[in-house]
């Protein structure tokens, strides 16, 4: 196994992860919400089920990009392409944060 495809095979196991970890947060049948923020307390949520199915789709639709994100690095080490691997992911986390708390924080927090 290449190099390369060795690299991207353990890019894609981190995003799978977050995929897992969506679908955990989907399909949960505990009556605590899932965290997003770590080490932080989390707020009183109105409808747990449907803030975990929210929180859930946002990991899994944040690993499926985070895979495809990885593609340039099956082009090589020395590819200028691993830039948009690179300012990719950090778009995309920030994008994910944002709407966390614009969006489904904002409509289930208790209030």
């Amino acid at each position: 196994m290449s190099e390369t495809m060795l690299t991207f095979l353990i890019w894609a196991v981190i995003g799978l992860l977050f995929v897992l970890m969506g679908i955990y947060a989907i399909f949960s049948k505990k009556a605590q919400p899932m965290g997003f923020w770590a080490n932080a307390k989390m707020f009183e949520v109105t409808d747990v089920r449907k803030y975990n199915a929210a929180i859930g789709k946002l990991f899994i639709g944040f690993g499926i990009v985070f895979i495809a994100l990885g593609l340039p690095l099956l082009s090589g080490q020395n590819s200028a392409l691993i830039i948009l691997s690179m300012f990719g992911v950090m778009a995309e986390a920030i994008f994910m944060m944002a709407i966390y708390t614009l969006v489904i924080e904002k409509k289930y927090k208790k209030k």
